[in-house]
């Protein structure tokens, strides 16, 4: 064979090996709409119109897309919006009323025929805080209801259901549905076969147990049919999906036809007025494939439900336009701004915005859903009008904001469209007590202008957005391999859109976090922790932004602790620390930790420099406190308190190496040269009281444990060279011989790890075969957990299971290995 044939051949091979392994890279979540915490809309499907668009919190925020080809429509993104016909109401509203008990009861309980003549009766829901409901302060409470059915003839009967804790459904003596933990809101559960054909004309009985484990308590349920579609339309073939940093990109085929359908963030983070803008594109590129011509035609819409909490707040929807663009917007009728914060919440201030540039002449209406697609699928362009049943509950029939294209006849040429999606929070954080601007906003631009301005720059960020991804995929590939690259990838935007980027008071740059499924804090100093990684590479601009409300706090007099706060509230309100407990070595060594690697990544120390009198006090503190940490919390919350924790005391010995480098840089020599001094000596007697032989333990005082020391990777990402190189060698030895299938422990008391953590760590690795050992169960974990989520940092390494969390900013800490090579001298 010739040897141009041979290359030929080669290149043939490795070709169908990256492709492979792109088709067999599955993201537990695909990202769609990455903007901010509350602008956030996934796929947690591997085809996109397998199911519903959703927001991170697993909510329907419902996008649909149609394409019409020769008179066929075939669904390419989301499906029809779920109608439900109310069949037994929930009770808060005091629509009906439950026989209840604190106290338990006999067998059977739950059976149609139980006597439960000494049960008290209550309408509304039960729970220990909210308004208006009845108390609710034991540990279990039984309840039942009776309702009758005029018919049995039911399309698909969901259990409308709230709870918190778990609870135990019954359906006239039949277990009908077990749920696990809490949700805040009403969820459509599915109820057991078994249970459904107990059903039956007349009298039924619906039975519940709930028990309170810990916080809040509330139960209340119903039953609801889910309708069918007023039109049953086919689903197209989705052929391709891939994901690059800022863009996720599906292939679909119709009739020969094919769809390229293109999802983009810009978020591009040294443009930070781009970044900031909280505006989405959506691109259409369509061909034939077949050589003939087709008649085609696109249907886009978003619905209410994206603009509202829950889906019985009432929404209004207006018109407008830019020069370029016909603007149509929906939100709630209550524009209750700032006046809710916590975890699994969603906005319900602020306007939905769909923008059609005007030059496609595109057809456009604000109508339900039903009626919009409908008039589509017959048509292939939308001829009714608006809807003026304004306002109305979202999901009351949920209402949209549509777009149609007809593009005429299509051939191999192909035809390209694009719609922006974009989310005017109005006001989105409160800091101490004053509402601040999104960075975008800060100069009072107006909405109209901003989105007249996403338009006219559209081709110019795609074209910078391809150029990023294609940096950021090299960079990610040199460091650490192809699925390295892959995990990167996926990682980035969920991290940067759990953020939201703000003015301050004085115009500063603030970057705010949420702590998404986690516990909702906002600004929390051991979340910027794990992400700075990210940020230190791409801007560290952020970092700081995210690191100076912590030290407002403290410089402001309103913290008068001697070490860094946690947080400064409950997003989106920063009005000051709301979570129950410090954390003092952690968040005083992560904000002397992070302000070092910003000297480091800016080559200067004037950010140290201007907050030099509280690094001062954290440094003090850790002086006195750090080596042998007391019983307190680190990062690592979920695994309780520990004394003596080794990796803890690591960070302190970081904190204390940082602050003496800071010092240095500052021209403070003899300052210095002490702490560099004390945190060598901190080292060297660590060594001591943590060795364990061919390892290194959890707590000093634990033999036979040990613990991933991801905090160690400082010493070597920062050149600081404060431990020897053993010690880190002598761990990635050991860590090697406790992996399970899914990834490495985060310490020997339980199976389940932290993701980032496991990058740090491998990042200690002196070879890239360790490093690969090691990351290569995580890049496992994200293909093949059975948990249909945006990442989860919190997982089970023995299924791949989630544990906790979703959707957090964290998976920054994936960059670390990026971060090491790019500050290696």
């Amino acid at each position: 064979m010739k040897r141009k044939n041979i290359l030929v051949l080669i290149v043939q091979i490795l070709s169908s090996v990256n492709l492979v392994q792109a088709q067999s890279f599955r993201p537990p979540a695909y990202p769609l709409i990455t903007v901010d915490p509350y602008f956030s809309i996934w796929s947690f499907n591997d085809t996109l119109n397998a199911g519903p668009t959703r927001h991170w919190t697993g909510k329907e925020n419902s996008l649909q897309g149609i394409i019409r080809v020769d008179g066929k429509s075939y669904y390419f993104l989301g499906q029809p919006i779920a109608q439900y016909r109310q069949i037994v109401p929930m009770t808060e509203k005091n629509n009906g009323a439950w026989q209840y008990t604190f106290s338990k009861p006999g067998n059977n309980w739950f059976a149609p025929g139980f006597d439960a003549g000494d049960w008290k009766t209550a309408s509304g829901a039960f729970s220990d805080r909210k308004e208006g409901v009845n108390r609710w302060t034991t540990h279990d409470i039984w309840l039942r209801r009776t309702f009758t059915l005029n018919s049995t003839n039911l399309n698909h009967l969901l259990l409308k259901l709230q709870h918190d804790d778990g609870a135990e459904v019954y359906l006239n003596g039949v277990l009908a549905c077990q749920a696990n933990g809490a949700n805040h809101a009403p969820v459509m559960e599915e109820i057991s076969d078994a249970a459904l054909h107990t059903l039956k004309k007349g009298s039924n009985t619906l039975a519940i147990h709930c028990a309170n484990t810990g916080g809040l308590a509330y139960i209340d349920a119903g039953l609801a049919d889910k309708l069918r579609p007023a039109q049953e339309i086919p689903m197209a073939k989705q052929t391709d999906v891939s994901i690059s940093a800022t863009q996720t990109f599906y292939t679909f085929t119709c009739d020969s036809v094919q769809l390229k359908l293109t999802f983009t963030a810009p978020l591009l983070p040294n443009q930070l007025d781009i970044f900031s803008r909280p505006a989405d594109y959506i691109s259409f590129e369509v061909h034939a494939q077949d050589g003939r011509s087709h008649q085609v035609q696109l249907y886009f819409s978003a619905a209410g439900n994206i603009a509202v909490n829950t889906p019985d707040q009432e929404v209004t929807w207006q018109r407008s336009s830019a020069s370029n663009l016909n603007l149509m917007r929906v939100g709630t009728a209550s524009q209750n701004i700032l006046g809710r914060k916590g975890d699994d919440v969603r906005i319900d201030w602020g306007y939905l915005y769909l923008a059609v540039p005007k030059e496609d002449q595109a057809t456009s209406v604000i109508t339900s859903s039903a009626a919009s697609v409908e008039n589509f699928a017959r048509y292939g362009v939308l001829t009714v009008k608006d809807d003026k049943g304004s306002p109305r509950p979202a999901g009351s029939k949920p209402v949209t904001l549509a777009a149609a294209y007809d593009l005429g006849t299509v051939k191999s040429a192909p035809v390209n469209r694009h719609l922006i999606l974009a989310y005017d929070e109005i006001y989105p954080i409160e800091y101490f007590h004053q509402r601040l601007k999104a960075w975008w906003h800060r100069s009072a631009m107006s909405t109209v202008q901003m989105l007249a301005d996403a338009e006219k720059d559209y081709t110019s960020i795609l074209q910078q957005c391809d150029r990023f991804d294609q940096k950021l995929a090299q960079q990610a590939l040199s460091a650490g391999g192809k699925e390295y690259a892959k995990i990167c990838e996926l990682a980035y935007r969920q991290s940067m859109a759990a953020h939201k980027l703000v003015a301050g008071p004085g115009s500063e740059l603030l970057f705010f976090s949420k702590e998404n499924f986690s516990n909702g804090s906002i600004g929390t100093v051991d979340i910027t922790y794990p992400t700075s990684p990210l940020l230190l590479l791409y801007n560290p601009a952020l970092l700081k932004g995210s690191m100076e409300p912590i030290f407002h706090y403290s410089e402001s007099g309103l913290w008068k602790k001697p070490i860094a706060a946690h947080d400064v509230g409950t997003y989106p309100i920063a009005n000051g620390q709301t979570y129950g407990e410090d954390m003092p070595v952690e968040e005083s060594g992560n904000m002397i930790i992070l302000t070092a690697a910003v000297a480091r990544t800016e080559g200067n120390a004037s950010f140290a420099k201007k907050h030099w009198k509280v690094l001062t006090e954290w440094a003090h503190y850790l002086k006195n406190a750090g080596l042998d940490p007391a019983n307190q919390l680190c990062t690592d919350d979920f695994a309780g308190h520990l004394a003596h924790n080794a990796n803890l005391s690591i960070k302190a010995i970081m904190g204390l190496a940082c602050y003496g480098n800071l010092a240095g840089q500052l021209g403070m020599k003899d300052t210095a040269e002490a702490y560099t001094a004390l945190a060598k000596s901190y080292a060297r007697q660590w060594m001591q009281m943590d060795d364990d032989g061919d390892h290194y333990r959890l707590t000093f005082d634990r033999k036979g444990t040990w613990s991933q020391k991801y905090n160690l990777i400082w010493d070597k990402v920062l050149g600081l060279n404060i431990f020897p190189k053993s010690v880190a060698k002598k761990e990635i030895k050991y860590y090697l011989t406790k992996q399970n299938e899914y990834g490495l422990p985060l310490d020997s008391r339980k199976t389940y790890t932290k993701s980032d953590w496991i990058l740090w760590t491998a990042t200690l690795a002196d070879n890239e075969k360790d490093f690969y050992a090691l990351m290569h169960p995580v890049y496992k974990y994200i293909c093949e957990t059975p948990t249909r989520v945006p990442i989860s940092d919190w997982h089970e390494t023995t299924n791949g299971k989630q544990v906790g969390f979703q959707a957090r900013s964290v998976v920054g800490g994936y960059f670390m290995k990026i971060l090491n090579e790019s500050l290696k001298d």
